[in-house]
């Protein structure tokens, strides 16, 4: 869970021994900026030293290059349950995806809405 108004980085490593690709991730909820991308494998000491923090792009899909890394940040400003995929249909079907959870404001327009009154619910068994 993350909670609100979190600043959120998140890098996508995409090596692989065998036929690596590129991987379109999508992020649903947000626009995220592209702070930095390279090739082999992220260093936690060296490739932040190379992030873009002047001028990222803003989007909410990017590609992860192939035998390389992403690295997008956003601000967790919208509450809710967002799913987060590679765009490769065969690939998220293989678990290349994932739900943020963004908890709740402190106000009633910080905060999920409730679910309607006339929601069916699911019986019990």
């Amino acid at each position: 869970m993350i909670d609100w108004l979190s600043k959120v980085e998140i890098v996508f490593q995409g090596t692989n021994i065998l036929l690596a690709e590129n991987h379109p991730m999508h992020l649903h909820g947000f626009s995220f900026y592209l702070v930095g991308s390279g090739y082999g494998n992220f260093d936690n000491v060296t490739s932040p030293k190379t992030y873009n923090l002047v001028d990222p792009p803003e989007v909410n899909t990017i590609g992860v290059p192939q035998n390389g890394w992403a690295a997008i940040r956003f601000v967790a400003d919208n509450p809710g349950v967002w799913f987060m995929h590679c765009h490769l249909e065969r690939h998220s079907s293989w678990g290349m995806d994932t739900v943020l959870i963004v908890r709740n404001g402190t106000t009633e327009e910080q905060s999920m809405l409730p679910p309607p009154a006339n929601l069916p619910t699911v019986p019990s068994l």
